[in-house]
């Protein structure tokens, strides 16, 4: 038995109840194998809000899109493997994934100085990965300018009335190195010159999706997430 304490009261519990219960030998408990897991009794599932809201937001964007082939650089893997369920997509990372899955090809990149040529990708992602670049965490070389670097590489290779979905850190401006970098969304417009907004939207504070938000709203967050759906027009 798990030794009692007050957080493994209820754990206790359910193990003498099951064992009580079980009457076959389907599965044999071995104490060794206990594994207590305390925290999961919620009234509601946990949630990641940035990571479950802006993979959601930037799927159904493509799919409204509906390109045929959607590129993808250094986004949440979860966003990538998805989406090449019902849309060809082509993942690159400075960290090149190991997926193996059909419709998804994996590859490397670097962001501040990618091979792909001028105006040559309609439908093209870049999420929650920006705010990293140029701080080191990642292996990438150290460089207070690399996120402006990024930022001009990905307007240059996406085609002239092409798509491109950003999503960074939103809220009053800061930079927490070597984690990631905060910007008020009014920068992101201004560093976005030659783009129209199509949409954004963003995670607050409290975790809330706020569709077709207000850039003003976002930039009193602490932490938001803001997603950005741009078209390129010049």
């Amino acid at each position: 038995m798990v030794s009692s304490s007050p957080d493994l009261t209820l754990f206790n519990q359910q193990l003498k109840e099951f064992e009580k219960l079980s009457t076959t030998d389907r599965f044999k408990i071995d104490k060794d194998d206990l594994y207590p897991c305390l925290a999961d009794n919620t009234p509601n599932t946990g949630f990641d809000a940035h990571y479950i809201y802006h993979p959601a937001w930037a799927a159904r964007v493509v799919k409204a899109i509906n390109p045929q082939v959607h590129v993808d650089i250094s986004s949440t893997l979860h966003f990538c493997s998805i989406i090449s369920a019902f849309i060809k997509t082509d993942f690159y990372d400075y960290r090149p994934a190991i997926l193996n899955l059909n419709n998804l090809a994996c590859k490397h990149a670097d962001l501040t100085k990618l091979t792909f040529q001028s105006n040559s990708i309609s439908s093209l992602s870049c999420m929650h990965t920006i705010e990293h670049i140029g701080l080191g965490r990642y292996g990438d070389p150290i460089d207070p300018e690399g996120d402006i670097s990024a930022f001009n590489e990905l307007k240059r290779v996406c085609a002239i009335n092409g798509n491109l979905l950003i999503v960074v850190p939103v809220g009053v401006k800061k930079i927490r190195f070597n984690a990631h970098r905060i910007y008020n969304p009014h920068d992101i417009i201004t560093y976005m010159s030659g783009f129209d907004i199509v949409d954004f939207s963003f995670v607050n504070d409290q975790g809330s999706f706020i569709e077709n938000g207000s850039l003003n709203d976002a930039a009193n967050q602490t932490y938001g997430c803001g997603c950005f759906w741009f078209k390129k027009i010049s």
